[in-house]
Parts: C-alpha cells; structure tokens; sequence
C-alpha cells in the first residue's frame, strides 16, 4: 500500500512538471512583454551606474591625494583656485551579472490576492533587469544555462535557454566560480534548508563576487490566513498534512518565519551582501529600483578602501 501511494504521488509530480513546462512556455511572450514595458518604465528614472576607471570619456574632477602620481594632476583645472584636480574617466569596462531566477516547484505558487505566480514575477524582474544592465554596457548570465552576454536581446536568450532547459532546477542556484567583483542576484522564495543557503552564499561569495538575495513571495505566505480543517501540499514532493484548526498555528508560523529572514539577513550581511523581500502584490518597478541602487556598491567600496590604503604614506604597493 505505502508502495503504491508512493507512485501515486511520483506520478502526480510528473504530471504537474510536465504542465508546468507547457505553461511557461505559453506564458513566456506575455511575460517578456511585461518585463520590457516594467524596464522602460523603470530606465527613465536611473542616472546609470557610473564609476571612475580606465576609458575615454571625461567623468568628473575629484580632489588630489597625497600620494598619487604627480601626472595625475589637471593643471589647467587647478590654475583656477588653490586646490589640485585630478580627471577622471569613465569606467568602461563590462560588468559581469549573474541572474538567477527560482524555477522550483514551489514557485508556481499564487494565491488569490494576487494575478502572478511567484515564478512569473521573478522572471519578469530577471528579464526587466538584465534589458536595463544590458543597455548600460553590462554583461548577464544565467548560472548552468546561459553564458554572460551583452546582447540586446538578452531577454530572448533568456527566455529561450529558460524554456529549453532540460534539467530539473532546485531553489538555489548550482555551484560554480563567479569572477571576482562580479554580481550575483537570486531571486528564489529561499524555501530551503538553511544550511543549503548558508552553504550556496559561501561558495558564490568565496570568490570575491558580490550578491543580493532576494525572497519572493506571496502574500498568504506573509499573513498566514488559514483557518479551520486545511490540506497543505508540499509542491516539491507532493505529499501532504491535513491540519484540523490551522488558525492555531498562525503566531508560530509568522514568528519561524520572522527568525528564518533574520538568520538569513546575518548571513548576508557577514558576506556583505544584501537581502530584500518582495511580495508579488505589489509592483515589480519597486524592487528593480532597490537592486539597481544597491548593484555597484560593495565593489566600489572595495576599491575605495583599496585606493585609500594605497594612497597612506609606507602603505605597501
């Protein structure tokens, strides 16, 4: 009996995977329209992600440091008062994010407060936000599927490589070697074991890359309202409990909850990384917005430090 019950529920996963790929596939041209529509909404108000570095293209003047080069100063700029100017340009150089969008069973979920699934708004964000860093000069790969790309049509390449991916994906990204100062975003409903993202964020960030994670979720699972007898599925694996008064167990879940982001926050903000939660009823434009304020900004405060430790008289070279 528990044999057959057991293939009962295998065949059920099956069934929802299968139907699960055959609806994102039909949803896919809607989903892209959106992100397109949601970038350009969001591009008119960016100033860019302008940093100094080595290029062509004239930035701004900055005050000379003690210790720098003597070249380095703009003698036409400093003959105006009693301060010497340094030109600096515009980093040109192509930065390099990694997206990773949630495509787990758990994903498919949407209550009915809301019009999209978790996986759809994450994959809207990831599409809106690989068009904007694209259009100002970056790089944007999929870890285990897409190599990084400057493409203008990077959101096709994602879309088709998303569609036509064989494999089953779990919750968090795989394992692999993010150059250094590269960017890493997940976003994922981060329904996993702890250690599993503990261990994930370690390895990504063990390479000098930098990250924002991202939870998206739906409102019920914020809220928790439920009441009397509930059969809660666990979509990952099909199986199910059956609770006789589930309203008793709404102050212990929103309280695992609010302990689970704190652990989860601590663990980024030892890597240096950032954490944000987004619900799918309200807009996407909103956490675009939050992660591209907060893309760039470890890196340059990375090479800041360096440059101010360079420039300390007997700092080593």
């Amino acid at each position: 009996m528990a044999e057959q019950k057991l293939t009962e529920i295998e065949a059920r996963a099956v069934r929802q995977a299968t139907g699960g790929g055959r609806t994102l596939a039909a949803s896919m041209p809607r989903l892209i329209l959106e992100a397109r529509r949601v970038a350009a909404t969001v591009i008119h108000g960016l100033h860019g992600r302008r940093r100094a570095g080595r290029g062509e293209n004239f930035w701004q003047y900055r005050r000379f440091v003690s210790g720098e080069p003597a070249q380095n100063v703009d003698w036409r700029r400093s003959a105006r008062d009693d301060h010497l100017y340094v030109r600096e340009r515009e980093w040109e150089a192509s930065h390099t994010i990694w997206i990773w969008p949630d495509r787990s069973p758990s994903m498919a979920f949407a209550s009915k407060l809301v019009t999209d699934s978790k996986l759809d708004r994450a994959l809207v964000i990831a599409f809106a936000l690989a068009e904007i860093l694209v259009q100002g000069g970056e790089r944007v790969g999929v870890p285990g599927l897409m190599l990084p790309t400057a493409s203008r049509n990077v959101i096709e390449k994602m879309a088709e490589a998303i569609i036509h991916d064989p494999a089953e994906r779990a919750s968090l990204p795989p394992l692999f070697a993010p150059a250094p100062l590269s960017e890493v975003i997940v976003l994922s409903d981060l329904w996993s074991e702890e250690a599993d993202i503990r261990r994930t964020l370690g390895q990504l960030s063990g390479t000098g890359a930098h990250g924002h994670v991202v939870q998206i979720v739906d409102p019920v699972e914020e809220t928790f309202p439920f009441s009397g007898r509930i059969e809660f599925i666990d979509p990952e694996d099909g199986h199910s409990v059956t609770v006789g008064r589930a309203e008793t167990l709404r102050a212990d879940y929103v309280a695992e909850i609010a302990r689970f982001r704190a652990e989860i926050r601590a663990e980024t903000d030892r890597l240096g990384w950032s954490f944000a939660i987004h619900r799918t009823d309200r807009p996407a434009s909103e956490l675009l917005l939050v992660l591209h304020s907060r893309m760039g900004v470890a890196a340059r405060t990375s090479l800041v430090a360096n440059r101010n430790v360079l420039a300390q008289p007997g700092s080593a070279a």
